[in-house]
């Protein structure tokens, strides 16, 4: 009976663990100094884009790619809204930064798109940095590792303290990101990585 008390009790312990620390494993935060910076698109990507524009000023990326969907919204599409953040809001470095149009609403359409959109840079990027929201960077990477290996990767997270936090029980907003992005990352490692 102790026996089976400890082992309950240690389970209980790793359960705990695992229940506090799970969404600092979704973090990456490995930026590396790259010829390119792409910055994904998202529901919320002016924290992205800033992050990104920030990193491209600091020395990080020669260039920048935007994703932006051309889904129409009001009138425009999120690509022409893009172009005039990029237009209003880099100043010199707006030459560095293009647009790249995106349409599918998954990272793994998205990634072949940013595929196409690299190889018109010149030169050519061989290591790039993936800007996106802090609890999206896991999968982002290995997706974009898996499906662009010819490319050496890294990641920079860009804080959106409305979306995602720690710890991740203490607003709904952030409950509903953790628990959607652990169960994307499930499905991509268990299932899509291997289609």
């Amino acid at each position: 009976m102790k026996r089976f008390l400890l082992i309950v009790l240690v389970l209980v312990v790793i359960a705990v663990v695992f229940f506090a620390k799970a969404s600092s494993y979704l973090v990456v935060n490995n930026l590396q100094k790259s010829d390119a910076i792409v910055v994904l698109a998202g529901d919320a990507a002016d924290d992205r884009y800033y992050r990104g524009l920030k990193l491209l000023r600091e020395g990080y990326g020669h260039s920048m790619l935007l994703d932006a969907t051309t889904t129409i919204t009001y009138g425009h599409s999120y690509t022409e809204l893009a172009a005039d953040l990029v237009t209003r809001t880099a100043g010199q470095d707006a030459s560095r930064v293009i647009v790249c149009p995106i349409e599918g609403d998954s990272t793994k359409e998205e990634s072949t798109q940013v595929g196409a959109c690299l190889a018109t840079l010149q030169p050519v990027p061989h290591s790039v940095l993936i800007v996106t929201d802090n609890y999206h960077t896991r999968r982002a990477l290995s997706i974009f590792q898996n499906r662009l290996p010819q490319y050496h990767w890294s990641a920079a997270a860009a804080d959106n303290p409305y979306l995602f936090g720690t710890p991740w029980w203490k607003h709904r907003e952030w409950a509903k990101t953790y628990l959607m992005e652990w169960q994307k990352l499930i499905w991509w490692e268990l299932f899509d990585r291997w289609r």
